[in-house]
């Protein structure tokens, strides 16, 4: 009687700890469990220099959305890249999207600056206005080697 007792114990505390590593796992993995809360907006860059699927898209600081996917457009050569941005989120048609450095050597993210305009960006739009990610190296050894 006292065996099963302490088997019931021991069982119900193993699935606890299971519920809870699921729960841990889903929301640090940033898993939608009822289908994506999300709409896509495509930009298109000249040099994406580090930026990795699964980067933060920000607007002044906050964090909106992350980079869906990357890939090469085979007709313009451009980087591709595909945002999945909160619902809610309204962003104007005008936005520029910059490609940034989380300090000196940190992690590339998107960062969006909005425009003026009126009419916002729907699933499946483009934003035609983006900035390149800065070349920390080539700056570098440019600076370094003209001093010579």
């Amino acid at each position: 009687m006292n065996r099963i007792k302490i088997d019931t114990i021991v069982g119900l505390f193993l699935i606890g700890g299971f519920i809870c590593f699921a729960y841990l796992a889903i929301k640090l993995g940033d898993v939608p469990l009822l289908g994506e809360n999300s709409y896509n907006v495509t930009a298109y860059f000249t040099s994406i220099s580090g930026l990795k699927e699964g980067a933060d898209v920000d607007i002044g600081g906050v964090k909106v959305g992350k980079v869906k996917k990357i890939t090469l457009d085979q007709n313009t050569y451009e980087a591709k890249v595909i945002l999945a941005i909160k619902n809610g989120v309204k962003i104007p048609s005008d936005t520029i999207a910059s490609i940034k450095t989380s300090g000196i050597i940190g992690d590339k993210y998107i960062s969006l600056k909005p425009g003026a305009s009126e009419k916002y960006l729907k699933d499946g739009s483009k934003i035609t206005d983006t900035e390149a990610a800065i070349d920390i190296e080539g700056l570098i050894s440019k600076y370094i080697f003209e001093k010579q």
